[in-house]
């Protein structure tokens, strides 16, 4: 017998002892579609932890797709404004951006439900479960697909901390020092303290220092302390109030031009989605590390006065987004959302604080006196 007969032989054999075996041998699914890069831009600037974290999701996507899914991608205002990625991605100047849906509530006020919503007791992780596994995600794709037409898909990562009252020249006291201040902030929070007597501006990042150099705004807040001392916030106003109603959860959208991403195969949507979920985490891990040693920083370099915000402004807070809830619950889409939103808060949240165990309790233990509130 020839050696290739022989070789043929033992073939033969192993496939005939591996089907009497029930074992199954499956090939490899490799996909042979053409490279696919898709351009994404990021509301952020450079400097900013919000660009390393747009980094971070685009880093996981390019490692896991192998070669035959690409992200470029652009830091804010390389080819919209940072305020515009929406219309970018929508009309196809971008294929994909990294923002956050209050960036564009002015096309819709339900955006800003999806992130920097009225406080109902959920923190932002809570949000995220409710937008995964508690209807959120659906109702979102009913307001991109059925109310706005847009031509957009998104994905949520990302469960941002409680964003500071913010910094100013001199301390808030309570309500009435935020009556007739000139602030900066976005979104619902935006109405909010409008309600509360303040003169709102609405700014990207990278403008917030500028204007208040210039006394186009007396007050500001931004997102987190590693955000805020990278722009330079501490050489502008050295009181910095930590807490805040106005905007208690946020998370990153990450959105893709739905015609490109429909055109995807399967298995590089699903790269897109899941790396979404996984730098998801990696976001938070990373802000738990970056955000606390910046406050530090802020403390002990930068001379910064951290002050809680009084309960008092809590209070106001809370009051006056009584009455938004009322004026936003007329339209019948996000009373909708909301009261998903409160279903979902009254399971989860419920079980979450008749479980938690007494971290202040254990923190004041062990680290007596440092907490001053």
């Amino acid at each position: 017998m020839s050696k290739t007969s022989d070789t043929k032989t033992t073939r033969r054999r192993f496939l005939t002892a591996a089907a009497a075996g029930g074992a199954v041998i499956a090939m490899p699914q490799v996909s042979r579609a053409q490279t696919v890069t898709l351009k994404m831009q990021g509301s952020w600037g450079k400097a900013d932890v919000f660009n390393e974290m747009a980094e971070d999701y685009v880093k996981r996507v390019n490692e896991m797709a192998g070669g035959r899914l690409r992200i470029d991608y652009l830091v804010g205002g390389a080819v919209v404004h940072p305020f515009q990625v929406f219309d970018g991605v929508h009309g196809g100047q971008i294929d994909a951006a990294h923002t956050v849906t209050v960036y564009w509530y002015g096309k819709h006020k339900a955006a800003s439900l999806f992130g920097t919503g009225p406080v109902f007791g959920f923190n932002a992780n809570e949000g995220l479960g409710w937008i995964h596994n508690g209807g959120g995600r659906e109702l979102f794709e009913e307001l991109q697909n059925q109310i706005m037409k847009v031509n957009i898909k998104s994905f949520f990562a990302m469960p941002m901390p409680t964003q500071p009252l913010g910094w100013f020249k001199k301390p808030i006291t309570g309500p009435a020092d935020l009556k007739g201040l000139k602030y900066r902030t976005v979104g619902l929070a935006a109405d909010l303290f409008q309600a509360m007597g303040a003169s709102v501006a609405q700014l990207p990042g990278g403008e917030i220092v500028p204007a208040m150099e210039r006394g186009v705004i007396d007050g500001f807040e931004f997102n987190n302390p590693t955000s805020d001392r990278r722009f330079g916030a501490q050489d502008v106003a050295k009181n910095y109030m930590m807490g805040s109603h106005h905007q208690a959860t946020e998370y990153f959208e990450i959105m893709f031009n739905k015609g490109k991403f429909d055109a995807l195969p399967a298995e590089h949507k699903a790269i897109l989605q899941y790396s979404a979920e996984a730098v998801s985490s990696a976001n938070e891990w990373k802000a738990m590390d970056y955000y606390s040693k910046d406050l530090q920083e802020l403390i002990t370099k930068d001379k910064v006065n951290v002050i809680r915000t009084p309960k008092a402004v809590f209070d106001a807070q809370i009051k006056a987004w009584d009455g938004l809830i009322a004026q936003l619950g007329a339209d019948p889409f996000m009373k909708k959302v909301m009261d998903s939103q409160k279903a979902w808060v009254r399971r989860v949240v419920y079980y979450n604080m008749n479980n938690s165990t007494d971290y202040r309790g254990a923190f004041d233990h062990h680290f007596p006196g440092v907490l001053k509130i």
